[in-house]
C-alpha cells in the first residue's frame, strides 16, 4: 500500500515544461485524477488554471472543496468556463473565472492567456479537463491547438494536464496527440478496479499498477423511483394511457397532439451517442429492459382497464405459443405508438429461442444500410417484458439479427434467456466513425428537408411520427441515466445546432431566412407548440412533457438538447447565445429561452 500511495503521488507531480496526456474511456477517472492533482498543487501554493468543457465550475468547486481545499477558494485557483456557454446555460464572469466556448479553439486560448497573464506566475498547472468536447466540435484543429498553444504555454515554464476520452475519436487523431505529449498516462477500470499505465514518463519506469476504488462517477437514478405512487399524478396518467389505448391525438398536448416527427428524438441520440459511443448503447439498453420488466410493479398506478388486461398475460415466456400470447397484445400498441409493426416468428423460433421481425422501426428507418444494427428501443423493451411477465424470475436479452442499418429489408431480433457474448459484441459494434456517418445521415436528411422540401422521413404505413411514450426514452431517461447523459446531450444539441447553421448558411440563406428555415422545422418537427419573437417559448415540449405526469417538479430546466440545438444554431447564425429562462420541468407553463 505504501509503494502504491507513492506512485500515484509521483504521478500527480507533472513535470515542468511538458503536456501531460492522461487518456481513457468515459467513467474511468480521469475528471478524478486532475481533482486531486489540482488539490494538491493547491496546498503546496502553487497556482492552476483548470479549463472544463464537460462541466460547469461550481460542481468541480463542490468536489475540490469535499478534497480538502477549504470552505473558501484559494488565489491561486483559477477557471476557464468553456461549458456553460457552449450549451446555453448562464456563465457569470467572475475574478477567477472566464467564459470561453470549447467548440471556438481560439476563445479557449485567449480566456487562458488572459489568466495566465492576472497570475503574473510560471509554474503554472494548466488542467484541461477535457480535450475531448473541443475535438468532436473541431476536429483535427485541436493538433494545431496542442502545437501552437499548450505546448508553448508549457514550455514557457508551466507544466500542463489533459484529458481526451478513447473511443471519442479516431484512432489516428488520438496517435498524433500522443505524439505532442510528454508525458502519457493511460488510465482503465476492471470492475472495482483502476487500473493505470505508464506508457511514457521521464522518471518512471513503464509499469501498471492498480488500485482498488469505490464508486467511479455519481450512480445513474434508475427506474426504482417511479414506482412511488406519490410521484404520480394519477388523473393525468390514467387520461394519457386511456387516451393512448383509444388512438386518439392528443391527451398531454392539445394544441399539437401527442406525436413528434422521430427525426428529432433520433437527431439528439446520435448526435448525444458522440460524447460515449461504448457505453451509451448499453446503458439505453439497460433503461429501456428496466422500465419494460418493472410493468407488474406500476400496476396500482395504471387505469383498471390495463390492470385487467395483464392478469390475463403469459407467465410461461419460454413456451413458443405463450410467447406468441403476449406479443398478440404487445403488437398493437407497437403499432398505435408507431414504433414499429411487429411480428412473431414462430415457425423459426423454439423453446428460449425466439424470433421478433419488425417492420418500418423507428430507430431505424432513416438509417438504411448504414453498417450497423440500429434498433435500441424495440429489442430492449421485448426483452424487459419477458423478465416482467416470466415467473421463473429469469434474466432475458435481445440481439438483432437482421436490420434496416444492415441493408435488410426490415429489423429482426433474437430473444434469449440468460447473458450471451453475442450480445456484449452486438451493443459494442459502434464505433466514432460509424456515428459520425449516422450523424451526417440526420444532417442531410434536415438539410433536404429545409432547403429542397424533401420528406424527413419515409414510412409508408406508419408515417413520420411516434407517440410521446417512445419519445421519452430519449428524452425523459436523461434525468435517470446521470451527468454524463445530460452532459451529452446538451454537446450533442449544440453540435447538431451549430452544423444546421452553417449548411443553412453556406446554402447561401440570410439570417432571417435561416432562422425561418429553422422555425418550420421545429413545427413540423411538432416538438411542441413554438413562437419565435424577442425570446423562444415552447408550450408542450416534448422533451420536458413527461413532467405533466408526476406531482414533483425539478430544481433545474430539463431541456437538455432543445437548450443545446437552439444555442448552437444561434451561436452560428446571429453570433448570439440562447439562455433558458423557464421550463415547464421546474413549474413554469411553457418553456422559454432568451436570446442575448
Amino acid at each position: 500500500m505504501e509503494k502504491e500511495g507513492l506512485f500515484w503521488s509521483r504521478l500527480r507531480e507533472i513535470p515542468n515544461s511538458s503536456v501531460m496526456l492522461l487518456s481513457g474511456p468515459p467513467g474511468a477517472g480521469k475528471s478524478t485524477f486532475c481533482n486531486e492533482t489540482a488539490v494538491k498543487r493547491i496546498i503546496e501554493g502553487k497556482p492552476v488554471i483548470l479549463v472544463t468543457t464537460d462541466q460547469s465550475p461550481v460542481k468541480i468547486i463542490d468536489l475540490l472543496k469535499k478534497s480538502g481545499i477549504g470552505e473558501y477558494l484559494p488565489q491561486n485557483l483559477c477557471f476557464v468556463d468553456a461549458y456553460s456557454e457552449t450549451v446555453g446555460l448562464a456563465c457569470t464572469p467572475r475574478e477567477d473565472t472566464v467564459c470561453a466556448n470549447c467548440s471556438d479553439l481560439n476563445s479557449l486560448s485567449i480566456a487562458t492567456t488572459r489568466l495566465q497573464k492576472k497570475m503574473a506566475q510560471k509554474d503554472i498547472l494548466l488542467i484541461f479537463d477535457s480535450l475531448t468536447s473541443p475535438y468532436i466540435f473541431c476536429g483535427f484543429e485541436i493538433i494545431r491547438f496542442i502545437r501552437l498553444f499548450l505546448s508553448k504555454f508549457a514550455a514557457e515554464g508551466n507544466s500542463v494536464l489533459v484529458c481526451f476520452d478513447q473511443g471519442c475519436g479516431k484512432k489516428e487523431d488520438l496517435t498524433s496527440i500522443m505524439s505532442l505529449s510528454d508525458v502519457i498516462l493511460n488510465m482503465e477500470i476492471k470492475e472495482s478496479t483502476r487500473i493505470i499505465d505508464v506508457v511514457k514518463h521521464p522518471t518512471l519506469r513503464p509499469e501498471k499498477i492498480e488500485a482498488k476504488i469505490g464508486s467511479i462517477e455519481p450512480e445513474r437514478i434508475g427506474i426504482d423511483y417511479l414506482f412511488d405512487n406519490n410521484l404520480w399524478d394519477l388523473n393525468a396518467l390514467k387520461k394519457f394511457i386511456q387516451s393512448f389505448l383509444r388512438g386518439e391525438k392528443a391527451a398531454l398536448r392539445r394544441d399539437v397532439g401527442d406525436y413528434v416527427n422521430l427525426i428529432w428524438p433520433n437527431l439528439a441520440q446520435w448526435s448525444g451517442m458522440l460524447w460515449d459511443p461504448k457505453r451509451f448503447p448499453l446503458l439505453k439498453y439497460q433503461l429501456n429492459k428496466e422500465d419494460a420488466s418493472s410493468i407488474k410493479k406500476m400496476l396500482k398506478s395504471f387505469p383498471w382497464q390495463i390492470r385487467m388486461l395483464l392478469k390475463f398475460a403469459p407467465n410461461k415466456i419460454s413456451n413458443k405459443k405463450e410467447m406468441d400470447r403476449m406479443l398478440r397484445v404487445f403488437a398493437p400498441m407497437c403499432k398505435q405508438e408507431r414504433s414499429g409493426i411487429v411480428e412473431y416468428l414462430g415457425d423459426i423460433s423454439k423453446a428460449d429461442e425466439h424470433y421478433v421481425r419488425v417492420y418500418e422501426s423507428s430507430d431505424c428507418s432513416v438509417f438504411e444500410d448504414v453498417g450497423i444494427p440500429m434498433a435500441a428501443y424495440l429489442p430492449s423493451n421485448t426483452a424487459g417484458m419477458c423478465e416482467g411477465f416470466e415467473e421463473k424470475n429469469r434474466e432475458w436479452n435481445a440481439v438483432e439479427t437482421k436490420c434496416i442499418g444492415l441493408g435488410d429489408p426490415y429489423c429482426e431480433f433474437k430473444l434469449v434467456p440468460g447473458q450471451r457474448n453475442e450480445l456484449k459484441s452486438y451493443l459494442e459494434s459502434i464505433d466514432n466513425q460509424i456515428i459520425e456517418r449516422i450523424h451526417d445521415r440526420l444532417i442531410n436528411r434536415l438539410m433536404g428537408f429545409m432547403i429542397n422540401g424533401k420528406p424527413l422521413v419515409n414510412r409508408p404505413i406508419l408515417g413520420s411520427n411516434i407517440h410521446l411514450h417512445t419519445v421519452g426514452h430519449s428524452f425523459s431517461f436523461p434525468y435517470m441515466a446521470g451527468e454524463r447523459y445530460q452532459m451529452a446531450l446538451r454537446m450533442g444539441g449544440t453540435k447538431a445546432g451549430m452544423e444546421v447553421g452553417k449548411h443553412l448558411m453556406n446554402a447561401g440563406l440570410s439570417e432571417d431566412e435561416a432562422l425561418k428555415k429553422i422555425y418550420h422545422f421545429l413545427k413540423h418537427c411538432k416538438i411542441g407548440k413554438l413562437t419565435i419573437g424577442e425570446t423562444i417559448k415552447v408550450k408542450d415540449n416534448c422533451e420536458s412533457i413527461y413532467m405533466k405526469l408526476l406531482k414533483i417538479k425539478t430544481e433545474e430546466s430539463q431541456c437538455f438538447f432543445t437548450t443545446g440545438f437552439l444555442n448552437g444554431f444561434f451561436i452560428t447564425v446571429k453570433n448570439k447565445h440562447v439562455k433558458e429562462i423557464k421550463c415547464a420541468a421546474t413549474g413554469d407553463p411553457y418553456c422559454e429561452w432568451e436570446i442575448r
